[in-house]
Protein backbone atom coordinates (compact mmCIF):
# COMPACT_ATOMS: atom_id res chain seq x y z
CA UNK A 1 0.00 0.00 0.00
CA UNK A 2 3.05 2.47 0.64
CA UNK A 3 6.24 2.28 -0.70
CA UNK A 4 8.01 3.38 2.43
CA UNK A 5 8.58 0.07 5.26
CA UNK A 6 7.77 2.27 7.78
CA UNK A 7 4.27 3.53 6.71
CA UNK A 8 3.33 0.28 5.45
CA UNK A 9 4.30 -1.22 9.03
CA UNK A 10 2.19 1.66 10.96
CA UNK A 11 -0.91 0.51 8.63
CA UNK A 12 -1.28 -2.91 9.83
CA UNK A 13 -1.94 -4.28 13.35
CA UNK A 14 -3.00 -7.21 15.17
CA UNK A 15 -6.24 -7.49 16.32
CA UNK A 16 -5.24 -7.74 19.69
CA UNK A 17 -3.25 -4.74 19.64
CA UNK A 18 -6.13 -2.43 20.02
CA UNK A 19 -6.81 -4.10 23.71
CA UNK A 20 -3.50 -3.91 24.89
CA UNK A 21 -3.53 -0.24 24.30
CA UNK A 22 -6.75 1.03 25.42
CA UNK A 23 -7.98 -1.50 28.67
CA UNK A 24 -5.20 0.22 30.36
CA UNK A 25 -7.13 3.65 29.43
CA UNK A 26 -10.74 2.26 30.37
CA UNK A 27 -9.31 0.99 34.01
CA UNK A 28 -7.41 4.20 34.34
CA UNK A 29 -10.48 5.73 33.81
CA UNK A 30 -12.30 4.22 35.72
CA UNK A 31 -10.34 4.30 38.40
CA UNK A 32 -10.28 8.29 38.20
CA UNK A 33 -14.21 8.58 38.47
CA UNK A 34 -14.63 6.23 41.08
CA UNK A 35 -11.38 6.21 43.59
CA UNK A 36 -10.24 10.23 43.03
CA UNK A 37 -12.98 12.08 42.02
CA UNK A 38 -15.78 10.24 43.40
CA UNK A 39 -18.79 10.85 41.24
CA UNK A 40 -20.93 7.96 42.57
CA UNK A 41 -21.21 4.20 41.01
CA UNK A 42 -24.82 5.54 39.66
CA UNK A 43 -23.42 8.49 37.84
CA UNK A 44 -20.60 6.64 36.69
CA UNK A 45 -22.96 4.31 34.84
CA UNK A 46 -25.15 6.58 33.41
CA UNK A 47 -22.02 8.34 32.20
CA UNK A 48 -20.70 5.26 30.66
CA UNK A 49 -23.75 4.00 28.90
CA UNK A 50 -23.86 7.67 27.26
CA UNK A 51 -19.90 6.76 25.92
CA UNK A 52 -20.89 3.71 24.21
CA UNK A 53 -24.24 5.06 23.07
CA UNK A 54 -22.24 8.21 21.80
CA UNK A 55 -19.54 6.02 20.48
CA UNK A 56 -22.05 4.20 18.50
CA UNK A 57 -23.31 7.48 16.26
CA UNK A 58 -19.67 8.33 15.90
CA UNK A 59 -18.70 4.93 14.24
CA UNK A 60 -21.61 5.85 12.40
CA UNK A 61 -20.13 9.20 10.99
CA UNK A 62 -17.24 7.93 10.49
CA UNK A 63 -18.17 5.15 8.59
CA UNK A 64 -20.19 7.38 6.53
CA UNK A 65 -18.71 10.75 5.99
CA UNK A 66 -15.19 10.38 6.64
CA UNK A 67 -14.56 6.50 5.56
CA UNK A 68 -16.30 6.58 2.21
CA UNK A 69 -15.66 10.22 1.28
CA UNK A 70 -14.55 9.67 -2.14
CA UNK A 71 -15.19 12.86 -4.81
CA UNK A 72 -14.28 12.05 -7.85
CA UNK A 73 -12.51 15.30 -8.74
CA UNK A 74 -10.08 14.96 -5.84
CA UNK A 75 -7.24 12.04 -6.22
CA UNK A 76 -5.90 12.91 -2.73
CA UNK A 77 -8.99 12.62 -1.30
CA UNK A 78 -9.32 9.40 -3.75
CA UNK A 79 -5.97 8.33 -2.06
CA UNK A 80 -6.42 9.12 1.18
CA UNK A 81 -10.30 7.18 1.18
CA UNK A 82 -8.43 3.91 -0.12
CA UNK A 83 -5.99 4.79 2.34
CA UNK A 84 -8.28 4.94 5.35
CA UNK A 85 -11.00 2.47 3.90
CA UNK A 86 -11.10 1.83 0.57
CA UNK A 87 -7.72 -0.90 1.10
CA UNK A 88 -10.53 -2.79 3.92
CA UNK A 89 -13.13 -2.91 0.70
CA UNK A 90 -10.87 -4.22 -1.67
CA UNK A 91 -9.46 -7.16 0.76
CA UNK A 92 -12.06 -7.89 3.18
CA UNK A 93 -10.57 -10.45 4.88
CA UNK A 94 -6.80 -9.12 5.15
CA UNK A 95 -6.49 -9.87 9.23
CA UNK A 96 -4.19 -6.98 9.36
CA UNK A 97 -5.62 -4.49 8.30
CA UNK A 98 -9.31 -4.87 9.66
CA UNK A 99 -8.31 -2.73 12.69
CA UNK A 100 -7.22 0.90 13.24
CA UNK A 101 -4.04 0.80 13.43
CA UNK A 102 -2.65 2.55 16.62
CA UNK A 103 -0.72 5.29 14.08
CA UNK A 104 -4.42 6.11 13.67
CA UNK A 105 -6.92 5.30 16.87
CA UNK A 106 -4.15 6.30 19.65
CA UNK A 107 -3.94 10.14 17.65
CA UNK A 108 -7.73 9.72 17.14
CA UNK A 109 -8.82 8.45 20.47
CA UNK A 110 -6.76 11.71 22.28
CA UNK A 111 -8.51 14.16 20.01
CA UNK A 112 -11.80 12.69 21.06
CA UNK A 113 -10.23 13.41 24.69
CA UNK A 114 -10.11 16.92 24.68
CA UNK A 115 -13.08 16.90 22.95
CA UNK A 116 -15.40 15.31 24.95
CA UNK A 117 -13.53 16.77 28.57
CA UNK A 118 -14.07 20.44 26.32
CA UNK A 119 -17.62 19.75 26.45
CA UNK A 120 -18.46 17.65 29.21
CA UNK A 121 -18.54 18.92 32.92
CA UNK A 122 -15.82 18.67 35.23
CA UNK A 123 -15.08 15.40 35.71
CA UNK A 124 -17.32 14.00 33.49
CA UNK A 125 -15.13 12.45 31.57
CA UNK A 126 -13.92 9.82 33.38
CA UNK A 127 -17.34 8.42 33.42
CA UNK A 128 -17.69 8.81 29.90
CA UNK A 129 -14.60 8.06 28.04
CA UNK A 130 -14.15 4.86 29.27
CA UNK A 131 -17.49 3.91 27.48
CA UNK A 132 -16.60 5.79 24.32
CA UNK A 133 -13.56 3.61 24.10
CA UNK A 134 -14.70 0.22 25.35
CA UNK A 135 -17.66 1.17 22.50
CA UNK A 136 -14.50 1.21 20.65
CA UNK A 137 -13.23 -1.78 21.05
CA UNK A 138 -16.04 -3.90 20.66
CA UNK A 139 -16.19 -2.17 17.20
CA UNK A 140 -13.24 -3.11 16.42
CA UNK A 141 -12.83 -6.44 17.69
CA UNK A 142 -16.22 -7.16 16.57
CA UNK A 143 -15.41 -6.20 13.02
CA UNK A 144 -12.48 -8.59 12.94
CA UNK A 145 -14.82 -11.38 14.13
CA UNK A 146 -17.62 -10.77 11.59
CA UNK A 147 -15.06 -11.19 8.60
CA UNK A 148 -13.12 -14.12 10.36
CA UNK A 149 -15.38 -16.26 12.44
CA UNK A 150 -18.71 -18.10 11.87
CA UNK A 151 -21.46 -17.11 14.47
CA UNK A 152 -24.42 -19.08 15.97
CA UNK A 153 -26.06 -16.51 17.96
CA UNK A 154 -28.95 -14.73 15.71
CA UNK A 155 -27.97 -10.94 17.12
CA UNK A 156 -24.29 -11.57 15.28
CA UNK A 157 -25.59 -13.54 12.32
CA UNK A 158 -27.90 -10.30 12.18
CA UNK A 159 -25.27 -8.05 12.59
CA UNK A 160 -22.67 -9.98 10.39
CA UNK A 161 -25.46 -9.76 7.60
CA UNK A 162 -25.94 -6.00 8.07
CA UNK A 163 -22.28 -5.66 7.28
CA UNK A 164 -21.77 -8.19 4.18
CA UNK A 165 -24.47 -6.63 2.52
CA UNK A 166 -22.45 -3.38 3.12
CA UNK A 167 -19.38 -5.12 1.13
CA UNK A 168 -20.46 -7.57 -1.28
CA UNK A 169 -24.20 -5.63 -1.81
CA UNK A 170 -23.85 -1.92 -1.62
CA UNK A 171 -21.16 0.11 0.12
CA UNK A 172 -23.56 3.50 -0.05
CA UNK A 173 -25.80 1.72 3.14
CA UNK A 174 -25.59 0.05 6.00
CA UNK A 175 -22.88 2.16 7.60
CA UNK A 176 -23.39 0.90 11.22
CA UNK A 177 -20.79 -2.46 11.49
CA UNK A 178 -21.26 -3.12 15.71
CA UNK A 179 -25.15 -1.61 15.67
CA UNK A 180 -27.76 -0.90 12.56
CA UNK A 181 -29.34 1.99 14.81
CA UNK A 182 -28.13 4.75 13.16
CA UNK A 183 -29.00 3.29 9.79
CA UNK A 184 -32.18 2.99 10.62
CA UNK A 185 -32.74 6.46 11.76
CA UNK A 186 -30.59 8.38 8.94
CA UNK A 187 -32.66 5.39 6.53
CA UNK A 188 -29.08 4.14 5.13
CA UNK A 189 -30.59 0.35 6.06
CA UNK A 190 -30.61 -2.42 3.61
CA UNK A 191 -34.69 -3.81 3.02
CA UNK A 192 -34.08 -7.00 4.60
CA UNK A 193 -36.27 -10.24 3.80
Amino acid sequence: MFKSNLLESLSKVHFTVPIFIFVPVILFCVYKALFENHIGLLNFFELFILGLFVWTFVEYIMHRFIFHYMPADKPWALRLHFIFHGVHHDYPSDAKRLVLPPSVSVPLATLFYFLFNAILPTNHIWGFFPGFILGYLVYDISHYAIHHFNFKGNIWKKIKQHHMLHHYQDPGKGYGVSSPLWDKIFRSDFIKK
